[in-house]
């Protein structure tokens, strides 16, 4: 579980999802359903820095079957699913 220091705030969400739509984040597609504690493959998929004005975060986001997720670079594991 991801305490919510840690990932983005509540309140910054509704922002942060519009970032990453202005960005043209591509689309990763996975068979698997997109749920925390999940575990992404190793290639295929790019992560990216999650910019500061959304707090100072050690994950990368990227996006998973349309759902903007953010994930702990080294083990790829979902922490966060921005709703």
């Amino acid at each position: 579980m991801l305490d919510d220091d840690a990932g983005i705030a509540v309140e910054q969400r509704p922002a942060f999802r519009e970032y990453v739509i202005r960005e043209r984040i591509p689309n990763y597609t996975m068979p698997e359903r997109v749920i925390v504690g999940g575990i992404l493959p190793e290639t295929g998929v790019t992560y990216y820095d999650v910019p500061q004005t959304f707090g100072v975060t050690p994950y990368r986001y990227t996006v998973i079957n349309g759902e903007t997720v953010l994930v702990e670079p080294r083990s790829r594991r979902i922490v966060q699913v921005i709703e």
